[in-house]
């Protein structure tokens, strides 16, 4: 497994088991998505933490890509705020992956 994809698969099980293996909205069990609130490109070392995650089935992470419901609900959902997310990704530490020359 190459160290991106260890990376997602960890935020994946860390996000899914805080919230039950299912959506924080609907309790639906299926089909879940491990959504990332504030979108990875402006984190730190892509803000793959638990505390800028949630566990949403594919109708709420529609809506969620869609910016309903706001981030700042998602991430009181959670126990987290923006803060402690964007702190958390800072504490990652830059993610490299070895050139292959």
């Amino acid at each position: 497994m190459t160290l991106k994809k260890k990376i997602r698969s960890d935020f994946r099980n860390a996000v899914f088991s805080r919230d039950g293996h299912e959506c924080v909205f609907c309790n639906c069990r299926e089909d879940l998505d491990p959504h990332h609130i504030t979108d990875r490109n402006l984190m730190p070392n892509g803000g793959y933490v638990a505390s800028n995650g949630i566990t949403l089935c594919p109708q709420h992470h529609l809506q969620a890509e869609g910016g309903s419901p706001a981030s700042e609900l998602l991430y009181e959902k959670i126990g987290s705020s923006y803060a402690t997310a964007y702190r958390d990704s800072e504490e990652l530490g830059e993610v490299t992956v070895p050139s292959l020359d």
